[in-house]
């Protein structure tokens, strides 16, 4: 758009608060808030900066709604920068729920993590490290017999399963333990996870002295180490924080920016204590070149959206919005920039941290240069695994920031065919048309990195583009790491630190591939399971002999006979039986 046209569109825009969004077709290239829509739009004829005009140049229509309040306006704008990722707006990227524990709501409820809780289910947390909540919920369940098994698996049961066998659960699926039984071991952990500790670490330390004194000295370790996470389970001390009469949270943010990408480090703070850290990346579009300011005030608002605000912010700087300054006002928040003392101690700890992520996200930019695409943050990995065509698999692992994220990480059972190009292009299919069509709930990728060389990563773009899913693809074969795009091959150095990324997400995805693959391999059943007086050793001589089950049903009874193991009687069934 022109400067004139930017004038004339304006002129017919409303004085009330609202968000304006600067539209190329159907794409939004950038998404504002303002108290006054057609003063602060009339604005963008003159530019402020060269990455605004290069935007305004793009655009070719300006859609406009308008709300009731600014805190409406600001609140809209952040729900529309998540929604549609616009390239020139400072966004919030990969912005993860937090796993929580629910206690569902049946007569019989059960334990599990989850970041998205039924409705009607008791909810606990969240909490910021998965791995510590699976450990505890595992305590809680080899100490209570609380169930983890879906609906689905609990219903219709005659017998427990392997989770009773194993002490996880009480199996009331089957009877073993009343419903009143049950209840009263339920209400035990509901009171751990409302706080009381001591319900769950006392038996902990018991079991512990209880093994030391057996000399069972492995398991007196492992439950040390529970012990260890559930005292921590409930909020850890750290470096305390000047908690003010008037302030019972306190966040403390830091901010660093590296290129095109900004990362702001959170602290929090409960009643003087630090129980929280965790870092958070923004797309920061050239740089962001108003700087430090921007990047915080986009991070409040995206962030805080949906969360609930702490009682005072220490900020590094200065945001200088006054919309999201007068949100904050009228929500209570105290925002403080420090200039000395224990706060501003804190403020240099939360930029340390927001330095050190930064540091770390090198290779994904580099592979993002060296393919010549706009991201490679989040990276999903592909492999397929069979034996001779036979229980035939693939794998869909994903890597964020170069780190391996386990629970977006998938698993597809595939016909069983002797053909990796067909393999592959069915895995990919069925991703790609999850994505297209709204069923996966993960974020699409940035890349796709398919395990093979030419012949697989041609099915996966043959499957991608059948889909209709766009997405950039590459390959990467084990014989000499050569990096396969659909135009050309990459020899980058072995010591390449870009290279070693899509190694380790190649690696991956072959492990996990192949370990599905041998769980899958490993379940394989034949009619010869259900034949009286043929066991697991029996079949596989059978197998191992004849070859086949189809070969076992054309055998004379002499030749069944010949078998270790196999008498006229249990020949004699075989036959009738197959």
């Amino acid at each position: 758009m022109q400067p004139q046209s930017v004038r004339e569109r304006a002129g017919d825009l409303p004085t009330e608060p609202g968000v304006y969004q600067f539209l190329d077709g159907e794409t939004t290239l950038y998404v504002g808030k303002a108290v006054d829509v057609r003063s602060r739009v009339r604005s963008y004829a003159d530019p402020r900066s060269a990455r605004i005009a290069r935007m305004v140049r793009e655009a070719d229509a300006i859609d406009v709604a308008v709300t009731d309040t600014e805190t409406q306006a600001l609140l809209l704008e952040a729900n529309l920068i998540k929604r549609h990722q616009p390239r020139y707006n400072v966004r919030l990227k990969d912005d993860k729920s937090y796993p929580m524990v629910q206690l569902t709501d049946h007569d019989v409820p059960r334990i599990e993590i989850t970041r998205d809780p039924d409705e009607s289910a008791t909810v606990f947390g969240p909490y910021t490290k998965k791995t510590r909540v699976e450990t505890v919920v595992k305590a809680l369940r080899e100490t209570y017999g609380i169930r983890g098994c879906s609906d689905h698996k609990y219903s219709g049961r005659d017998r427990p399963c392997l989770d009773f066998e194993m002490g996880l659960c009480t199996a009331p699926c089957t009877g073993e333990i009343s419903v009143d039984a049950y209840s009263e071991d339920v209400d035990p952990v509901r009171r751990f996870l409302e706080g009381e500790t001591g319900i769950l670490a006392d038996p902990l330390e018991s079991g512990m002295q209880e093994a030391a004194a057996a000399k069972d000295f492995e398991r007196a370790a492992n439950l040390r180490d529970r012990l260890a996470a559930v005292e921590r389970f409930h909020g850890e001390g750290g470096e305390a924080v000047q908690a003010y009469d008037d302030a019972n949270t306190v966040d403390v943010l830091g901010v660093a920016i590296e290129g095109e990408e900004a990362t702001v480090a959170r602290l929090r703070s409960e009643g003087g204590k630090l129980v929280d850290r965790d870092r958070f990346t923004l797309a920061a579009p050239y740089g962001a070149d108003e700087g430090v300011p921007t990047v915080i005030a986009a991070f409040v608002v995206q962030h805080y959206a949906e969360r609930d605000l702490p009682d005072a912010l220490l900020l590094p700087e200065r945001h200088d919005d006054e919309e999201v300054a007068a949100w904050l006002d009228a929500e209570g928040v105290a925002v403080r920039v420090p200039g000395a003392g224990r706060e501003a101690k804190l403020i240099d700890l939360a930029l340390k941290n927001a330095r050190r992520n930064v540091g770390g996200r090198d290779e994904c930019g580099m592979l993002a240069d060296a393919l010549e695409i706009d991201a490679a943050r989040r990276i999903e990995g592909f492999d397929v695994s069979h034996a001779q065509g036979k229980s035939a698999v693939g794998s869909d692992v994903t890597f964020v920031g170069g780190s391996a994220e386990k629970a977006d990480y998938r698993r597809k059972k595939l016909d069983d065919e002797n053909d990796d190009y067909a393999n592959m292009r069915r895995l990919i299919t069925w991703r790609a048309a999850r994505a297209v069509e709204g069923r996966d709930d993960r974020p699409d990728p940035d890349l796709l990195l398919i395990d093979g060389g030419k012949g697989q990563l041609e099915a996966a773009r043959e499957a991608l583009e059948a889909e209709g899913w766009d997405v950039p693809a590459v390959g990467l074969a084990k014989s000499e790491e050569r990096v396969i795009t659909p135009d050309r091959e990459h020899a980058w150095p072995s010591d390449a630190p870009h290279l070693h990324l899509l190694q380790r997400v190649r690696d991956e995805a072959h492990r996990f591939a192949v370990q599905y693959h041998q769980t899958i391999r490993d379940d394989v059943r034949t009619v010869l399971d259900d034949v009286p007086g043929i066991g697991p050793e029996t079949r596989k001589r059978l197998l191992g002999r004849f070859g086949s089950v189809e070969n076992v049903r054309e055998a004379t009874l002499d030749d069944l006979t010949s078998v270790d193991g196999v008498g006229q009687k249990t020949a004699e069934t075989v036959k009738s039986r197959l």
